[in-house]
């Protein structure tokens, strides 16, 4: 349990950095991001995956990069059940999906350690 309330805190203070760092991407206070850390793991969880078996060819085509659109879809769809969480359009949900991998997997590196 200690190890996903780590993970859903360090989520939660990632996307208050890439509020600070992509424009278009709006969060309003901390409870907001603690909200919508949890809804973006519950999307992450229910429809990525669905998202992901529907655009598997194109994905393939594009030899994974359309995994970057996918994960913008999903980014996208937790800001429209998340309040205090909004983003602008698909260009800032695409930026704001790999500054919040980026920001996430640094900070799970500094903090996310298990003992």
């Amino acid at each position: 349990m200690p190890r996903f309330i780590t993970t859903w805190l360090i989520t939660a203070v990632s996307l208050l950095i890439t509020t600070y760092i992509i424009p278009g991407f709006k969060v309003e206070s901390v409870a907001a991001a603690v909200i919508a850390a949890v809804v973006i793991g519950l999307v992450s969880a229910i429809v990525r995956p669905v998202l992901f078996l529907l655009t598997l060819p194109i994905t393939i085509l594009t030899l994974g990069l359309f995994s970057f659109v996918v994960n913008a879809l999903t980014i996208w769809v937790a800001s429209a059940f998340s309040p205090g969480f909004e983003i602008e359009g698909f260009l800032p949900a695409l930026l704001g999906s790999l500054v919040l991998s980026v920001v996430s997997g640094f900070l799970n590196g500094l903090f996310g350690k298990d003992d």
